[in-house]
């Protein structure tokens, strides 16, 4: 098992467990095409993010997705974790735990204050893995508001 950035090379993959994610966590389907495009964008722009994915005989078994927060509070940078998933047939086998390893080293590195991430209330497994790898849950409640497409 390989643990690398992503490239965009793995861009259909990423897009393609993204629309498993969302049928499997909350019950979405959402377009292949867009979430694409949007992966291929966060890819070629690493001031947006980055993935790291988990490769296995040159498949991407498991992916994560890292976004930014600044926190004025701190002086410090906050990471989000995000698309987080590990295909079916890899499951069961480590592989969350060595992509939040990672991560975790690299955070140190870079000096990040916290790593977060939201969860679907009624994503009961995924919110009993990241407590079994050491996350906490918070006080804290996500509001959040969609905002009109502007015709130019």
């Amino acid at each position: 098992m390989k643990i690398r950035f992503a490239t965009i090379e793995d861009a259909h993959a990423i897009a393609g467990n993204n629309v498993e994610l969302a049928m499997e966590s909350e019950n979405m389907e959402i377009s292949f095409e867009e979430t694409l495009e949007g992966v291929k964008k966060l890819i070629m722009d690493r001031q947006k993010g980055f993935y790291i994915v988990a490769e296995e005989e040159g498949k991407v078994a498991g992916q994560m997705m890292i976004t930014y927060e600044w926190s004025d509070w701190r002086g410090r940078q906050i990471w989000w974790l995000q698309s987080i998933y590990v295909k079916k047939e890899y499951r069961r086998k480590g592989i969350m735990k060595m992509l939040l390893e990672e991560i975790i080293k690299m955070a140190q590195q870079e000096g990040v204050v916290l790593i977060r991430l939201y969860v679907h209330k009624d994503n009961k497994n995924a919110m009993k893995a990241y407590k079994k790898v050491g996350m906490k849950e918070t006080p804290y409640i996500i509001y959040e508001m969609e905002m009109e497409e502007k015709i130019v």
